[in-house]
C-alpha cells in the first residue's frame, strides 16, 4: 500500500567551498584587473592631463576685438597648455588658457574685457583679498589671495583684466605673467 506520508526533506548541506577558495576566485578576477590599470597609468600615461593647442583660441579673441589679447610667449616645453577656450557673455567675453607648471601644478591665464569689479570676485571669489603689488616688468600687477590653496595676480588696464591664478607656487604664476607678450 502507498503511504500518503510527504518524503523525508533532503538534507541541507553546507557549501563545499572554503574561504581560501572564494580568496582565490578573487585573486583570479582582480590580478588582471590590477595588470590593466598598472599599464593604463605607466605606460599610456593615464593620470597626465592631454595637451591642447591654444593657437585656435587666442587667434578666435584676436579676431573679437572685444580686448588686446596678449599671448604668453617664451615659456618652457615643460609648460604644458591643457586648457583653452574663448567666450563671449552679456557681461563681456573671456579667454582663458590653462597650463601644468614645470613642477606639475595647476596655473590660469584669463583675460578679459568684463569689468574688473565683477570678473575677479567672479574669478577669485567673494572672499579674495588685495596683498600687495608685484612690479613684473614694468607692469603693476596686484597679487591677491583666491580659492583654497590657491593665489592669483592681477593686472588691472583700462580696457581688459588679466588674472594669473592657480596652486602653483608663487615663482611660476610670476614667470607666467612675465610671458605676457
Amino acid at each position: 500500500p502507498a503511504s500518503s506520508a510527504p518524503p523525508a526533506p533532503a538534507e541541507v548541506r553546507r557549501s563545499d567551498r572554503s574561504p581560501k577558495d572564494m580568496a582565490i576566485s578573487l585573486l583570479v578576477l582582480l590580478i588582471p584587473i590590477a595588470l590593466l590599470l598598472a599599464f593604463y597609468r605607466g605606460f599610456l600615461g593615464g593620470d597626465q592631463p592631454t595637451p591642447v593647442d591654444p593657437a585656435p583660441a587666442i587667434e578666435q579673441a584676436q579676431d573679437a576685438k572685444a580686448f588686446p589679447v596678449s599671448r604668453p610667449a617664451g615659456l618652457g616645453e615643460d609648460w604644458r597648455p591643457v586648457n583653452a577656450r574663448y567666450q563671449t557673455a552679456e557681461s563681456g567675453s573671456t579667454l582663458r588658457l590653462g597650463y601644468v607648471t614645470p613642477e606639475g601644478k595647476g596655473a590660469q591665464l584669463l583675460q578679459s574685457d568684463v569689468p574688473a569689479e565683477q570678473f575677479v570676485p567672479t574669478e577669485l571669489t567673494d572672499r579674495a583679498q588685495p596683498q600687495g603689488q608685484v612690479d613684473l616688468d614694468g607692469r603693476d600687477w596686484q597679487r591677491y589671495t583666491a580659492r583654497e590653496n590657491e593665489q592669483a595676480l592681477v593686472l588691472l588696464e583700462p580696457d581688459r583684466t588679466v588674472i594669473v591664478v592657480g596652486d602653483a607656487r608663487e615663482n611660476e604664476l610670476r614667470e607666467l605673467a612675465r610671458a605676457l607678450r
